[in-house]
């Protein structure tokens, strides 16, 4: 089983971080900032991917720290 990411979303006025295909939330902060650097930690941890989703709901950022399967060229 392929581990799942991690999502920044907004929830209402406040950010929560949520685990992929998860109705809950792992956590909820009071900021943007403060949730993207609680789902840093998490992905780093976990080695998957981090997706940061901007207040329309709509993924503006993803980072990887797992093993990428598209290496940049170069």
């Amino acid at each position: 089983m392929a581990k799942q990411g991690q999502h920044v979303v907004p929830q209402g006025s406040s950010w929560s971080v949520k685990k992929a295909g998860s109705a809950k939330a792992s956590s909820t902060h009071a900021t943007q900032a403060a949730a993207i650097a609680a789902a840093t930690r998490i992905a780093k941890n976990q080695r998957t991917e981090l997706y940061i989703h901007g207040q329309d709901g709509r993924i503006r950022e993803r980072n990887s720290y797992g093993k990428d399967p598209h290496p940049p060229k170069g």
